[in-house]
């Protein structure tokens, strides 16, 4: 029997613009299975390599694939200020463990306009000496603006690292409404 059908692993992307700049959106059958910042072409090829190797199949460029439809629909509604939740099934594929669990926390129980310390955020999981811990998750999160680790914060009012760097997270809160917009 051929592998080819209906339990094959498919994986589709495109490339969405954004207020941030190009936004790589992946999808499989299960949902969005990655997000990844600044894809100009380098960055897009390093994660479309990754996701290959992770997935164990060729990622797809399919702009108009229904599996990516609703996703880029979102994210533009998103950045426009038409949209504050995500609505979208994800595939939590890429992590798993401690990770998983501080990200679906994360992604459930830290509204759109507001933040949480990574402290608190570990907390909330059970472990509440693992801040540092939250912190490598939110490095680790294949999911980010859609799994918001932009509203992860110091506890000390510091705005943390960001693995979109640090102007982007600021962008991201500032749209929605944590910080006052940059001045240029």
């Amino acid at each position: 029997m051929e592998s080819h059908g209906q339990y094959e692993q498919r994986v589709v992307w495109t490339v969405v613009d954004t207020g941030i700049g190009p936004l790589l959106l992946a999808a499989t059958r299960n949902g969005l299975v990655n997000v990844v910042f600044h894809a100009t072409d380098t960055a897009r090829d390093r994660a479309l390599e990754r996701l290959a190797a992770q997935l164990g199949t060729e990622p797809v460029e399919a702009p108009g694939s229904p599996l990516l439809a609703e996703a880029i629909r979102q994210v533009e509604a998103y950045f426009s200020g038409r949209r504050r939740d995500f609505d979208l099934p994800l595939d939590w594929s890429l992590i798993s463990g401690f990770n998983r669990e501080v990200l679906r926390e994360l992604a459930t129980g830290v509204p759109y306009g507001s933040v949480v310390g990574y402290g608190d955020l570990a907390g909330r999981v059970g472990q509440p000496g693992a801040a540092q811990a939250v912190g490598t998750a939110m490095g680790a999160n294949p999911l980010p603006v859609v799994v918001p680790c932009h509203r992860v914060v110091e506890r000390d009012g510091g705005i943390g690292g960001f693995g979109g760097g640090v102007d982007t997270k600021r962008q991201l809160l500032a749209l929605e409404g944590v910080l006052p917009e940059p001045l240029f």
